[in-house]
């Protein structure tokens, strides 16, 4: 009998009867406050303010890791998962954002040297304080050698944060119960700040990517009806993250040359069908890359590719909000900058930056 199959008639029964002996289940209290153990002076901040969204890849840069299928790596040692993280550091450092919102960072994983990397950030960025939440824990996973894993989303801020909420969202329903039991568990990550006496909703999200199954549209609409339902109580707040999908009016959806997964399980090359999903976001709230300046040209906004040696293909990160935007400091940053610093070489996804007005 294969191991997996004897894992599964050993493990299905413990974890039917409502057990959960690898630590998997998380709920709407698992967010996890930070402080810096040195704290920054900070001049006061202003109504104008500035916020980057960034996927970091958990410090992976540009490893070939098995799940884009460009090769099979799974563990980096501490020395790689650190020169990434300096030069995400160094990056971050030179454009000091206000907020700095992130998704794939580990806390606690083998894959990345055990290293708590939003502790890390903190002692090595401008911020002062930061809240994290698990997107994919479990004690251990046993697959694909991963292990140990804890890793998720986090909210970097100038401003101390407070009233964290985890907001479940949907699992993919076409796998099974044992993978989906270890697999990723999404969701919409809320937590408040107050910026010169206004409260300020931080959401932050990292979408499935791999669901064929319609998912993905259910996580999509609930964080859209969760945005909403601030906005129609005229509570402020700003929306970033990695959405795992593109804009309307995107021109090449299917068939991406950085394509490398044939088999099934990792494949994220065919968005038809999604053209229209994320039109309501566009429609009710503000977003840092308007929609028409993007389907002008699409080429300027892509922030993803799992090719190293190639160049962004598609759009998959955004920012919106129901406070104005100012659309001349928005930036995506596609190419190496006055920092030194390259995002092709930190991430299979470029940072992208903008100013805000807080009204």
């Amino acid at each position: 009998m294969r191991m997996k199959n004897l894992l599964f008639l050993v493990l299905y029964p413990v974890i039917l009867m409502g057990c959960d002996p690898f630590g998997t289940s998380l709920d709407a209290d698992d967010v996890i406050y930070y402080a810096s153990y040195d704290k920054k002076d900070h001049q006061d901040i202003s109504d104008t303010l500035s916020i980057m969204t960034w996927n970091i890849k958990f410090g992976g840069g540009r490893i070939d890791f098995f799940f884009d299928c460009h090769g099979d790596r799974v563990i980096m040692d501490s020395s790689e998962v650190l020169n990434h993280l300096e030069g995400i550091a160094s990056f971050i450092n030179y454009h000091q954002p206000d907020f700095l919102f992130v998704q794939e960072i580990d806390v606690n994983s083998k894959r990345s040297a055990f290293i708590d990397q939003v502790q890390w950030m903190l002692e090595h960025t401008g911020f002062n304080y930061a809240a994290y939440t698990p997107q994919w824990r479990a004690n251990y996973i046993p697959s694909n050698g991963l292990g140990k894993m804890d890793s998720g989303n986090a909210l970097f801020s100038r401003t101390p944060l407070f009233n964290g909420r985890r907001i479940a969202l949907p699992l993919i329903e076409e796998q099974n119960f044992l993978v989906r039991y270890f697999y990723l568990k999404r969701c919409l990550m809320n937590v408040s700040t107050v910026v010169n006496g206004d409260t300020l909703h931080l959401l932050n999200t990292h979408l499935a990517a791999y669901s064929n199954d319609g998912t993905k549209k259910k996580q999509i609409d609930h964080v859209f009806e969760y945005a909403d339902s601030l906005r129609r109580n005229n509570q402020r707040f700003l929306l970033a993250g990695d959405f795992n999908t593109l804009p309307p009016g995107t021109r090449k959806v299917r068939d991406f040359p950085d394509s490398a997964c044939t088999e099934g399980d990792f494949e994220a090359d065919d968005y038809s069908g999604e053209e229209l999903w994320l039109l309501p976001f566009y429609r009710s709230f503000n977003a840092a890359v308007s929609l028409e300046r993007y389907q002008k040209n699409n080429l300027p906004y892509f922030t993803h590719t799992t090719d190293k040696n190639g160049f962004w293909n598609r759009k998959l990160d955004y920012i919106f909000s129901n406070q104005p935007f100012i659309p001349e400091r928005m930036e995506v940053f596609q190419h190496a900058d006055e920092s030194g610093f390259s995002p092709m070489s930190l991430s299979d996804h470029c940072p992208v930056a903008t100013q805000f007005i807080l009204r």
